[in-house]
């Protein structure tokens, strides 16, 4: 089977890559569903920003933003909800969401309450401030024994579905994000399913700029948000998360001839995600 892609779906007026162009709620629902024609396997709506400097929203106003796209889109594909707030994610899976993508890494138990999906991803401070200074003695071990700890948390709790996030670009430097690309396979290697996010992220456009140049700008970072996906599904993550669905499904399908020619096999057609469980 192929990697799985997660489409992102901000329905906010300042996310670092499309705030604002679906904060209406008929182009959100729209745009979900151009996602799901591409191919997404889930669709991950959001109501609050987590780019670096982002602050916090209401909860009535993330609630407004959120509960209504995610009814529309679940008798469609798999919903997930990106949230940090209780409330928030009951109400979701209440409107038919079934993962909890929680950059918090602190709902499991709502996540256990609903029989849902839990993504425990890591963060070093808040979104507000995650950029500001961020430092470790080893990232990867850090992240790796934070992201073990809270699996095992939820699992303990009755959380049946978790999947484990190294959050690049969540209080990381370009070097702490390549470190934790570089050592996917031992994440992998824990066997719970990985999800990873690169899609788009400023450290692309550093590292893609040619010397003396700007950064490379938002809008042309698809080759490396696409070379950094192939990356990771390549070393055996279960999950992508990206804004460009179309051109990620084409390089998952690759992926997935190369894994199944490793096996000798013939590559089956990705479950559904609306309302399946592909992972299992």
């Amino acid at each position: 089977m192929r990697p799985l892609v997660m489409g992102v779906l901000n329905v906010t007026p300042d996310s670092f890559s499309d705030g604002g162009r679906y904060l209406d709620f008929d182009a959100a629902v729209a745009h979900g569903l151009h996602m799901v024609a591409a191919g997404a396997d889930v669709v991950d709506v959001g109501g609050e920003s987590s780019r670096p400097g982002a602050a916090p929203v209401e909860e009535a106003e993330e609630l407004r933003r959120v509960v209504p796209v995610v009814e529309a889109l679940a008798p469609h594909v798999r919903v997930s909800v990106d949230t940090v707030k209780p409330a928030v994610a009951e109400a979701a899976l209440d409107a038919g969401a079934t993962l909890l993508n929680d950059v918090s890494a602190s709902l499991w138990a709502t996540a256990a309450a609903a029989d849902a999906g839990w993504v425990a991803m890591h963060m070093q401070g808040t979104p507000r401030t995650m950029q500001r200074d961020p430092r470790y003695d080893d990232v990867v071990g850090e992240v790796a024994a934070f992201l073990a700890e809270r699996a095992a948390a939820a699992s303990d709790a009755g959380v049946r579905e978790v999947w484990i996030d190294p959050g690049i670009g969540f209080g990381k430097t370009v070097a702490h994000n390549l470190a934790l690309l570089r050592a996917l396979p031992l994440l992998v290697g824990t066997g719970l399913p990985v999800l990873v996010g690169t899609s788009r992220k400023s450290f692309l456009g550093v590292i893609g700029a040619r010397r003396g140049h700007e950064p490379i700008a938002l809008s042309d970072r698809l080759p490396a948000s696409l070379a950094t996906a192939a990356w990771a599904m390549l070393a055996g993550v279960a999950m992508v998360r990206v804004h460009d669905v179309a051109a990620t499904v084409q390089a998952a399908i690759l992926v997935g001839e190369t894994r199944l020619a490793d096996l000798g096999g013939a590559a089956p057609e990705p479950a559904s995600a609306g309302g399946e469980r592909p992972w299992r």
